[in-house]
């Protein structure tokens, strides 16, 4: 039978919605702010601050700070992007490649992901990549011996998704399992594959969703996933939205084979969508913009879905910054500290390794019951484990993180904290997996890595102590001083000298090394001068020639 082509295949009806609502711009404008929290309700809130260079996006529940987002624009995210990219340079002992996607460093993608996408659109769009051999007639054995050489050659074009961002000098992660999202469905066009997601717990509901995905008109090799928002979703918004989806993918090949350098072919939903969508989907109870076009753009997109939630959004327009109003900028702050502490007076230390994020978590000033120690350091551990999921998320956190909790003695006691981390976890929208504890009472985790860390978005390393976020004692600088003296004299031949230093590190000389450096000169017929410069870094120190006024290199 002969294949269904992509446009014959979708018999989807097409979706229309409204496209404007009349409304006068002052009618949203906010002269008297009155903050509640509702009785036996929890009130979540969106707040968007918009400057020149960067979007803040911040999560506010019961009016704590719960999660944040931080977007710089001339670094937008990439994640969920596809590209036409082009073969740059292959790694034979790792079988992978970097592909130039036009966004700064290469990308990197492994053999694992590039099979399955070549032998698709070779099938699908008759498109001829010049390989080595016929890829339609490959069994998975052969896939598995093949190399990437025989996949992939030089200045190829291929099709990519970027799902990791990129993060310092690494390019971005890439993938050639394409995958296309939308609000309630998510369409995979290299992959049969036709599911619900995990985080719809009804059965009824599963049963319903899994019926009507079975029952969707669509090319066989195609699939789609249902995602947690579809479980309210009628049949034709589900429709609809599959249909939006084949014809986005439909427009993606058109502009692959079109275009003829590396380039964007489509872009993820950018921050400002994704707030809407999550706070319609989340069931919050506002958004506020302290941006008026951001605030329009806000109103737009919830048209669409107005009648599913009763979103408030509004405009901010008082003077005070609105996260310095509703104590943002405080928690930011706090968070970029290396100390946190505990409502009970325990403490949280972070820190960062090259392989890990270790926490430390101790008992501080808090008030030991002396009858019942256990339960004391139980409770400790207990408020530990809420921040600690609060903190991964506020600094985005990624990788290997090791929790050091403080040790307790009952095994049902470990349990009760191991199960209190997991369910304060499930609030985080990034994969996470969590090992029991060791008998050192460490917990080990892992968080998704999908974007830079809120330190990497805002600090760069120091270019005085190079990251290390220390510098030399004054008593180390003496030391350096003195052989470099030693040095300048007996191996310089130098005999007028003069030493330029900060003035933190003359007032330390003054009291013995000065009149040590002045004993030694005079002893080898040479002559010592001190002078300070406040423009110096507190570890630099300088030698000149007193005859010529030439620094001397030592």
């Amino acid at each position: 039978m002969q294949k269904q082509s992509q446009a014959d295949a979708v018999k989807f009806p097409a979706f229309n919605w409204t496209e404007h609502i009349q409304y006068t711009p002052s009618s949203y404008l906010l002269t008297n702010f009155v903050f509640f929290r509702p009785k036996g309700n929890e009130m979540h809130e969106i707040l968007l601050n918009i400057e020149s260079k960067e979007m803040r996006y911040a999560l506010l529940k019961n009016g704590e700070l719960r999660d944040l987002i931080i977007e710089r624009k001339k670094e937008r995210q990439l994640t969920g992007n596809i590209y036409r990219g082009k073969v740059k340079n292959i790694l034979h002992n790792i079988q992978s490649a970097f592909i130039d996607i036009n966004e700064g460093e290469n990308g990197f993608i492994h053999i694992s992901d590039i099979i399955e996408n070549t032998k698709k659109f070779e099938q699908l769009f008759d498109m001829d990549f010049d390989l080595d051999y016929d890829i339609k007639t490959l069994n998975e054995k052969e896939q598995q011996n093949l190399g990437i050489e025989q996949i992939m050659k030089p200045e190829q074009p291929v099709l990519v998704q970027v799902v990791k961002e990129p993060i310092g000098s690494k390019g971005a992660r890439l993938t050639s399992n394409i995958s296309i999202a939308g609000r309630y469905l998510v369409l995979l066009p290299n992959s049969s594959h036709r599911g619900v997601s995990r985080k719809i717990e009804d059965r009824t509901a599963r049963e319903r969703l899994k019926k009507l995905i079975r029952a969707f008109e669509m090319p066989q090799d195609m699939g789609l996933i249902c995602r947690t928002a579809s479980s309210t979703a009628t049949k034709e918004m589900l429709i609809a939205e599959a249909h939006d989806l084949l014809n986005n993918w439909q427009t993606i090949m058109e502009n692959f084979q079109k275009a003829a350098e590396p380039t964007l072919l489509y872009a993820e939903s950018d921050l400002i969508k994704r707030a809407v969508i999550t706070a319609i989907d989340k069931n919050y109870d506002r958004i506020l913009v302290d941006d008026y076009n951001t605030y329009q753009n806000c109103k737009r997109l919830y048209q669409r879905y107005a009648g599913e939630h009763s979103l408030r959004i509004e405009y901010y327009r008082d003077k005070i910054p609105m996260f310095e109003r509703f104590n943002v900028e405080r928690e930011i702050e706090k968070t970029l500290r290396r100390k946190i502490w505990l409502p009970s007076g325990g403490y949280l230390y972070f820190d960062r390794t090259e392989a890990m994020y270790t926490i430390d978590v101790n008992s501080g000033r808090s008030n030991t019951n002396k009858s019942d120690v256990e339960e004391s350091l139980l409770r400790i551990n207990m408020e530990a484990a809420e921040e600690i999921a609060r903190q991964l998320r506020l600094r985005n956190i990624g990788g290997l993180i090791i929790c050091d909790f403080i040790d307790m003695r009952l095994r049902k006691n470990q349990r009760r904290l191991l199960e209190r981390l997991k369910d304060c976890m499930k609030e985080d929208s990034a994969k996470c997996t969590i090992l029991g504890m060791s008998e050192f009472g460490l917990v080990e985790m892992t968080r998704q890595r999908n974007r830079g860390s809120l330190m990497q978005t805002i600090f760069t390393s120091c270019p005085y102590c190079i990251g290390s976020g220390m510098v030399k004692s004054y008593e180390s600088v003496s030391i350096e001083i003195e052989r470099a003296l030693k040095k300048i004299i007996n191996c310089e031949e130098q005999f007028a000298l003069k030493l330029v230093t900060h003035p933190h590190i003359d007032q330390y000389l003054t009291p013995i090394d000065k009149e040590f450096f002045l004993k030694f000169a005079a002893t080898h017929q040479a002559h010592l001068d001190f002078e300070t410069d406040d423009r110096l870094h507190l570890n630099d120190w300088m030698f000149y020639s007193t005859i010529n006024n030439q620094r001397i290199e030592v």
